[in-house]
């Protein structure tokens, strides 16, 4: 495996690699299971050019999760990371693994110090999830009515932790 950054999970450990043109269909496997919408070739083909910015998790060398995200300019050239997919698979929920993605993330915008926030959409009735990005600080800063398509309900909030304010 490419790049693995090793934590003790709860109850195993927990890595995160690299998605390579090799394991790039786990990838899409796992999303296909965990999200309800589906993502088209070009997402894939994007994730693979994005080096740390996408990443598998595994728990006791089982794959188990992803997270993907993409860099953003926003309309007054303020520099965001958009967290794309960012799951895990139900029965690994709780033990770690969702926490190790997010501070990889949030690691890559502390360590890079350009990037102003970083945020994501979730459906507005996924509790869990807006309850987990508000343990880190996220901040839902907008409603984005019939944001999905062929799904219900159709909305999502925007979440967003801002790192800085210029």
């Amino acid at each position: 495996m490419a790049d693995l950054e090793m934590t003790k999970g709860r109850k195993g450990h927990i890595e995160l690699g690299d998605i390579t043109q090799h394991n790039v269909n786990q990838l899409k496997r796992l999303n296909q299971v965990i999200f309800p919408v589906t993502y088209n070739n070009n997402f894939y083909k994007d994730v693979l050019e994005v080096g740390s910015l996408a990443q598998l998790a595994y728990y006791n060398d089982i794959v188990v999760g992803g997270v993907c995200c993409r860099v953003d300019k926003s309309q007054d050239g303020q520099k965001k990371l958009y967290i794309m997919t960012l799951g895990c698979l139900a029965p690994y929920r709780r033990l770690g693994i969702g926490t190790v993605m997010v501070e990889h993330v949030l690691g890559i915008c502390e360590k890079d110090g350009t990037y102003n926030s970083v945020y994501l959409h979730v459906q507005v009735n996924n509790d869990d999830a807006i309850e987990f990005y508000k343990k880190f600080d996220f901040e839902v800063t907008e409603k984005r009515e019939n944001y999905y398509k062929r799904i219900e309900p159709p909305d999502a909030y925007v979440l967003e932790k801002k790192f800085r304010t210029n």
